[in-house]
């Protein structure tokens, strides 16, 4: 789950290439801004997180993200930080996302209406990935939700949050309260020793699974917590209110398990467990069955299910199923040691055009180059060879599963 920045990339889209990142992250576009008409008025100061301070004590280096200044790496550099997150515990400020509230007691039933997944379904303390679709069956937004005491709990994507939060009030604002939650910090904290050093804070983060979510206390603050992430990796995301932010972030850097994380890291760990970057890998020309997105949508809201249909974009979409789709997403692996970097074009061995890689990197874990792409759903096969244009070469590659490094989610007690 998660976007931002400004330069038109194919998709219409935003691009944030940050200057310097270094090898793994050069050239890749972090999260991009949702694009604003030509304006001759100053741009708008960047705002702060709640831990601004506290990077900037630390070392890192700052970037425009998402309206934001934002840390892209520390003095370690992404590379350790990446490496460090597979084998120990990243600290990441995620509090430029939207964080979102939906409550009343026909909550559930209204966000069906913007959502194609099963919301009223869901357990009290489960969490779900969904997606907001405009009426051609684009993703406009994937985001994360969970069912609380007090409502439903959304987080979307940074760069898109007052989009999507209009948009939900639009479709559902008269059917439920929409309270977005900007007081709000977000942490997360991802790697195989998360839940150890949470656990010493955080008494009974352990018993929690794979997408559950749960309410604790730390020294008077609240937090909600959820068990998931965007690294493959098992970790937490912690939502509390930015006056306790700084010093929670302070408790959890003391642990000998954890470091901070920039959002270069970020990109190289969530494409090496092969999902997606709004803005990139999808984005609203993009439907969920072009992203292989379909296994988000649950039996119930498809066609010939109890409650099939009835969200923006069902008709759009259900018929695309019918007709099947022209391009799909796909994995990539470069059977050279080039780096492949959006947007470079493919094509087959024939020299047809074969579609778009959407994100690439050298994969850090393994040092080898790894991409997404869309191609034609001929192109998709796994072991299909496709080439890679680099600056006048054809870099050969192979159709890829997905992901590059095995998900390693706490999924049982």
């Amino acid at each position: 789950m998660r976007r931002h920045m400004s330069a038109l990339n194919l998709s219409g889209k935003a691009d944030n290439r940050v200057p310097g990142l270094p090898c793994i992250g050069q050239a890749v576009r972090l999260e991009p801004f949702v694009s604003e008409p030509p304006s001759t008025l100053p741009a708008a100061p960047l705002l702060r997180t709640p831990l601004y301070e506290l990077h900037v004590s630390l070392g890192a280096r700052m970037v425009p993200f998402a309206g934001y200044s934002m840390p892209v790496q520390y003095p370690a550099g992404v590379l350790t930080e990446h490496l460090h997150t597979r084998a120990q515990a990243g600290l990441f400020d995620v509090s430029h996302m939207g964080q979102v509230l939906l409550s009343g007691p026909q909550a559930a039933s209204a966000f069906e209406q913007v959502v194609p997944v099963d919301v009223m379904g869901l357990a009290p303390g489960r969490q779900r990935y969904g997606m907001l679709l405009n009426a051609q069956g684009g993703i406009l937004d994937d985001l994360m939700f969970s069912l609380r005491e007090d409502g439903i709990f959304v987080v979307v994507n940074g760069a898109c949050k007052q989009d999507d939060i209009a948009h939900i009030r639009a479709h559902i604002g008269a059917q439920c309260t929409v309270t977005p939650m900007p007081d709000h910090a977000l942490l997360a904290l991802q790697g195989p020793a998360a839940a150890a050093a949470l656990q010493r804070l955080v008494p009974g983060v352990q018993r929690m699974v794979f997408m559950d979510g749960a309410s604790f206390d730390w020294q008077d603050q609240a937090l909600y917590i959820t068990r998931s992430g965007y690294t493959g990796e098992d970790g937490f995301e912690i939502s509390l209110h930015k006056d306790g932010a700084v010093a929670f972030a302070q408790a959890l850097l003391a642990q000998p398990e954890v470091l901070p994380i920039g959002l270069g890291a970020r990109n190289s760990l969530r494409l090496e467990a092969g999902l997606c970057l709004y803005g990139n890998d999808m984005d609203a020309a993009a439907t969920p069955l072009e992203a292989q997105l379909m296994w988000a949508i649950q039996k119930v809201r498809r066609e010939g299910g109890a409650r099939a249909g009835g969200f923006v974009g069902a008709e759009a979409l259900f018929a695309q199923i019918q007709q099947g789709a022209t391009r799909l997403r796909v994995g990539l692996r470069a059977l050279e040691r080039i780096p492949v970097r959006e947007p470079a074009l493919l094509e087959d061995a024939q020299g047809q055009s074969a579609g778009v890689v959407s994100s690439g990197l050298l994969g850090p874990s393994f040092d080898a180059p790894i991409a997404m792409a869309y191609v034609p759903p001929a192109c998709a096969t796994l072991g299909t060879p496709l080439f890679a244009l680099v600056r006048g070469r054809r870099v050969p590659m192979q159709v890829c599963a997905m992901p590059f490094v095995p998900h390693r989610y706490r999924r049982a007690a």
